[in-house]
């Protein structure tokens, strides 16, 4: 009961500065508490805001026809077909650079500017600021967390409210999952590392588990094959559906060509260590 209650005043005194346009505080979003119960995460305003695309989504049984109803709706709410109507090379980059740039910026280095945007967005919201981003970041006032604000701040610069899109994006990908796997909390996905270094640990729970801190967003991966293309050791874990900020097998083909591949909001986790021989 001691250590529970120790647990429970550790993670929440780490959050304790945080501030989010959440439903839940950012530390119970984070605790390893919220992974095993999940609970729907709404960011505030962006389901009566985004109504429209709901009701025209709540029409369509083909979940193909859904994500181009997606992709429509972005494209004319955040005028992204427009860009080359713009007078400035500045006006038609913030236009072109969308969320889908940001997406395939993430897979291809989610160490980059816009993995740096994609971390402010899990911190804006949700309250979870970056543990990690080019290198650790220990605290709010230490000099890696001003260099990753200022690749933020450099990134966010370059688009039209490029964190507005990732709140519908968000939105759109939780509607999905809950339409196409009625009943189910969690998936098991797969993150392939070199080594922890990127991870805090915060407990190790048995020979090949940890109780591991992700940062505040991370690269997972349905296939366990594929996983391992990407470090010496997999990291297993049961995400909640709420947790997957993104999935690329729910936006159309024609537009994201990745396979696979998830972006998963970060805490506390309780993971297996697989170690290739």
């Amino acid at each position: 009961m001691r250590k529970a209650v120790r647990w429970a005043t550790r993670i929440e005194t780490m959050y304790a500065s945080s501030l989010n346009r959440c439903n839940l505080p950012p530390w119970a979003i984070a605790s390893r508490h919220y992974n095993r119960h999940p609970q729907p995460l709404e960011i505030q305003g962006v389901r009566h805001n985004g109504r429209p695309l709901f009701e025209k989504l709540d029409k369509q049984e083909d979940p193909d026809v859904r994500c181009a109803v997606f992709h429509d709706f972005m494209d004319v709410r955040f005028q992204l077909h427009q860009w080359q109507q713009e007078g400035t090379v500045n006006s038609r980059k913030s236009l072109k650079n969308s969320y889908l740039r940001f997406l395939r910026g993430w897979l291809f280095d989610s160490n980059a500017i816009e993995g740096a945007v994609l971390k402010g967005w899990a911190e804006s919201r949700l309250g979870l600021p970056p543990t990690f981003h080019r290198e650790p970041i220990g605290d709010l006032h230490s000099a890696a967390y001003f260099r990753y604000m200022l690749e933020r701040m450099k990134g966010a610069e370059r688009t039209s409210a490029i964190l507005a899109q990732f709140d519908l994006l968000y939105a759109f990908i939780q509607y999905e999952l809950a339409r196409r796997l009625p009943g189910e909390t969690h998936r098991k996905l797969y993150r392939g590392v070199y080594d922890l270094a990127e991870h805090q640990v915060v407990e190790r729970l048995a020979k090949d588990r940890y109780l591991l801190r992700l940062n505040s967003l991370n690269s997972f991966t349905e296939d366990f094959e594929k996983a391992w293309e990407f470090g010496s050791r997999v990291l297993v874990t049961d995400v909640p559906l709420t947790k997957i900020f993104f999935m690329s097998g729910l936006l159309p083909k024609s537009l994201f060509k990745g396979e696979g591949e998830a972006i998963v909001i970060g805490g506390e986790y309780e993971v297996k260590v697989l170690i290739g021989g």
